[in-house]
């Protein structure tokens, strides 16, 4: 998919099980009493096992007796809810749907077709689809009342530091070693012919599918060379500024769902699109995405050039941060001084496995100041070869966080705490409010939040 940035599609184990038991089948040997109530909503024992079950397919190992934990989860939920709707917090419906879509595609990835995703869940796509939607509309709400409560939380340095010297010498976390590093990169050129025959390629695609002699979908699958392939190259729907601009202003301006759009190129190829369908501002489409290929001596003409330049730097010619304004065709780090941004944190710091595989080989070995011959390397964001040098800046040794070192980390550990620390009493404040009936066979559990047994 055409994205700025990569999604994160895949959630938490825990919560993808949540979103997967929603749409599965309730047990019939399971008889369907209700085992909690909480105020006017209940529960039923049916609920329940339908969530065990799925947890235990998904292999899920929720640290306690799942009989007390998933009902509680469950009840915590209709608390919230409830809450949302004293306050009038609701969805975006947009952005549930857009969360959705992109689940299915993820589902649909894994299990490889509609009808095996049917399969596994017991029920048609549409039931799935519209079950799935409930589930991450309640996720959101709940979301967005927990961040409601809990958005005056911001440490000082003194609660900073008071926080951190309550810590045992056993919960204080250790962190691995880190570094920081900048830079270069360059698209080996590719020769025109082999754009050209590329072109050529889609132009006969579109002229078929357009005459009706093919399906778009059938050439997505064999021949497209993105992710959504397995999907008939279907992206699912998306707003403008999910895609890069190029692409987006194609898909957006397509109206004849049989027609294929001229050849678009982005940063990542050539496509060809077809629209699928409009909802508001968003767009669902199809498209077949061809990467023109880079033969082995245009690699090793773009390793000469830099290693051209890194020679030039390390005479001290040129500084790395000038190369890379002028040199580099990364637009992340161009303007940035080379500088590496870490998504994952987004900070400059990088724990080795959080690297490009390749680059973390040539750092592993470098020292502080260090630049590296030139390498190749797959960018992980256009899923193509280019040639790179990189400058290790710093490297930061593992050890156990401290103060001076690590104050932000430290800083997020104690902001996580004090709201965990308001939610939990705001939950059991409103246990106490609440109507609550637990059934018989519940007194035994040792549960997260007290008040539940009255």
């Amino acid at each position: 998919m055409m994205n700025k940035t990569t999604m994160s599609i895949a959630l938490t184990a825990v919560l993808i099980a949540g979103i997967y038991a929603v749409a599965a089948p309730i047990k019939k040997n399971v008889v369907d009493e209700v085992a909690w109530v909480v105020g006017d909503e209940a529960i039923f024992k049916s609920e329940i096992e339908e969530q065990y079950q799925q947890l235990r397919s998904e292999g899920v190992n929720l640290g306690g007796d799942p009989y007390c934990i998933i009902p509680e989860r469950m009840a915590v939920e209709k608390l919230y809810l409830h809450q949302a709707k004293i306050d009038t917090v609701e969805a975006p419906e947009n952005q549930v749907a857009t969360q959705v879509d992109r689940q299915m595609d993820y589902i649909l990835s894994n299990l490889g077709s509609r009808e095996k995703v049917e399969e596994y869940f017991h029920k048609p796509w549409p039931a799935i689809r519209t079950q799935m939607m409930d589930a991450m509309r309640n996720n959101y709400i709940v979301e967005q009342v927990q961040s409601n409560l809990t958005k005056g939380v911001k440490g000082t340095p003194q609660e900073v530091r008071r926080y951190f010297n309550t810590l045992t010498e056993d919960s204080i976390p250790y962190v691995p070693m880190q570094v920081e590093a900048q830079i270069i990169t360059i698209n080996p050129v590719i020769p025109q012919q082999e754009i050209d025959d590329i072109k050529a390629r889609l132009r006969e695609y579109s002229d078929r599918i357009n005459k009706g002699e093919a399906e778009f979908s059938t050439y997505a699958i064999a021949y497209s060379e993105d992710g959504s392939a397995m999907q008939g190259g279907e992206l699912g729907f998306h707003g403008r500024a999910d895609f890069v601009p190029e692409f987006s202003n194609v898909a957006f301006n397509l109206n004849d769902p049989k027609k294929v759009s001229r050849i678009v190129e982005t940063e990542f190829g050539y496509h060809i699109i077809q629209l699928i369908a409009k909802r508001g501002d968003q767009v669902n489409v199809r498209h077949i995405l061809l990467r023109p290929k880079v033969s082995s001596k245009d690699l090793q003409d773009a390793l000469v050039r830099l290693d051209s330049l890194r020679k030039e730097i390390v005479g001290g010619n040129f500084s790395f941060e000038d190369a890379a304004r002028v040199v580099s065709q990364d637009k992340d780090t161009k303007n940035n001084k080379g500088i590496m941004m870490n998504e994952k944190t987004r900070s400059t710091r990088f724990e080795m496995q959080d690297l490009p595989i390749e680059a973390a080989r040539k750092i592993e070995l470098m020292q502080p100041g260090d630049v590296s011959e030139a390498f190749i390397m797959m960018d992980p964001k256009k899923n193509r070869e280019v040639v790179a040098i990189v400058k290790l800046t710093s490297r930061q040794p593992g050890h156990k966080a401290n103060l001076s070192e690590d104050f932000n980390m430290i800083k997020q550990m104690y902001e996580h705490n004090a709201k965990q620390k308001i939610l939990k009493d705001w939950v059991e404040k409103k246990i106490k409010d609440t109507y609550v009936k637990v059934s018989e066979g519940w007194d035994g559990c040792e549960f997260q939040y007290d008040g539940w047994i009255k």
